[in-house]
Formats: structure tokens, sequence, C-alpha cells
């Protein structure tokens, strides 16, 4: 595993990605009248990805760095 304060196993980084996917479409939805059925999509893709951090125990990923002088 890296060393640097934004190191991560894959599947943690597998979980941001599916988040994010999640608010690029529901921000799409919004923006195009709003459609809410791609805002449910973006909003339940946000979700699955939430369950995956979760399940992948993504909180363990964090790295704390020795305090600076």
């Amino acid at each position: 595993m890296s060393t640097g304060s934004h190191a991560g196993r894959p599947k943690s980084w597998v979980a941001v990605t599916i988040i994010f996917a999640g608010f690029i479409v529901g921000g799409v939805g919004i923006t195009l009248g709003p459609n809410w059925a791609v805002f449910g999509a973006g909003a339940a893709l946000a979700v699955l990805g939430g369950i995956v951090a979760l399940a992948v125990d993504i909180m363990t990923d964090v790295v704390v760095d020795d305090p600076r002088q």
C-alpha cells in the first residue's frame, strides 16, 4: 500500500468512483429539465456506491501523517 495521504486500496477507489458517477448522473438529471428519473438513477447509484464503500471498509484507508514542522 502507498504511504501518501491520498493512498487507498483499489477497492476503495472503485467505491469512490461509483459515488462520483452517481453525483454526475444526478447533476445531469437536475440540469435537464429537471428529469427526475435520471436524478433518481444518479441518487440510487450514489447510494450503491456508499454501500460498496461500507462493504470494503473504506474508512480503514485513512492515513495519519506525522506532524509537520
